[in-house]
């Protein structure tokens, strides 16, 4: 078993046939949730920017797509850029076409640059702002007519708990407010949708998690030995999404928290190195 298949928490069914518009899913954390809600046998949208393969990243939204088939899904690959209002339409009316209506939305597509304000330059900011927050108020924006049709509509943004704390603005706030703006833009909309029976949620890791944005964002490689799995936050993804009748409406999840609330008691697997599955580091945004 690969690490990207790795799952400690058992496929229901309860996804076949729902659609799940995932942004940045060609790799890492997105990926990881979209195999998972496949071998449910959902159909996937698999909306990211990798439509080449890229020289130190694997995966691509085609590749992606034979995974999704392989796993027991149905997958439509589409080239989207978040920041696109036109792009981001056009993908929702193609998903909604192809599988007649759009069941969730994740938004796992992120831009992290750990710099405070003096070194933060103006197109990195922008790059952020609207990678991150301004793309969960897109998505939710153009989606609400689809999601509202829906039995089980759900809205995931994969976003912290706001931890107003100085040490979290001071080194990076453009990125925390970036990251925050999600989460607050969620509570928003868990309270908007309420009477829609649309739930709206966050979640993140309590650890950092092995992706491309610790190797090359945050630190190095070497951090994966600090790091779980992007399974985790799968099989985290996939406990919201079966959840009925909004019962997680307007909480900021915690990976861990969640699958511990669903009956997970050993998390030693998750670890990259399941070795040193006691000397992971915590992530951002969180206490110790």
């Amino acid at each position: 078993m690969t690490e990207e298949f790795l799952t400690l928490t058992e496929n229901s069914g309860a996804l076949k046939g729902k659609t799940i518009f995932i942004t940045g899913a060609s790799r890492g954390i997105g990926r990881a949730i979209a195999l998972k809600c496949a071998a449910d046998g959902a159909n996937i949208v698999i909306a990211a920017k990798s439509a080449e393969p890229h020289p130190k990243l694997p995966g691509t939204i085609y590749s992606v797509a034979g995974e999704v088939e392989a796993a027991g899904g149905k997958a439509l690959a589409l080239q989207v850029d978040v920041r696109d209002e036109r792009r981001v339409a056009e993908a929702m009316a193609q998903a909604a076409e192809k599988f007649g209506g759009i069941d969730a939305v994740v938004n796992n597509a992120g831009a992290i640059n750990l710099t405070n304000v003096e070194s933060t330059p103006p197109k990195r900011y922008d790059l952020m702002q609207n990678i991150n927050s301004r793309a969960v108020y897109l998505t939710a924006h153009l989606a609400m007519p689809y999601l509202k049709q829906s039995a089980n509509g759900h809205i995931i943004s994969l976003s912290p708990p706001v931890n107003l704390q100085p040490k979290w603005l001071g080194p990076f706030a453009p990125y925390a407010l970036s990251k925050f703006g999600m989460t607050i833009l969620s509570m928003g909309l868990a309270e908007e949708l309420r009477a829609a029976g649309v739930s709206v949620a966050t979640l993140w890791p309590r650890t950092l998690v092995a992706t491309a944005a610790i190797e090359f964002a945050v630190g190095s490689r070497e951090m994966f030995e600090q790091s779980r799995k992007p399974a985790i936050m799968a099989d985290a993804a996939y406990e919201i999404l079966i959840t009925e009748n909004s019962a997680l409406t307007g909480r900021q999840l915690i990976d861990e928290e969640l699958l511990g609330e669903r009956g997970v008691t050993d998390f030693t697997e998750y670890a990259h190195n399941p070795a040193k599955a006691d000397q992971l580091a915590v992530d951002l945004f969180l206490e110790p």
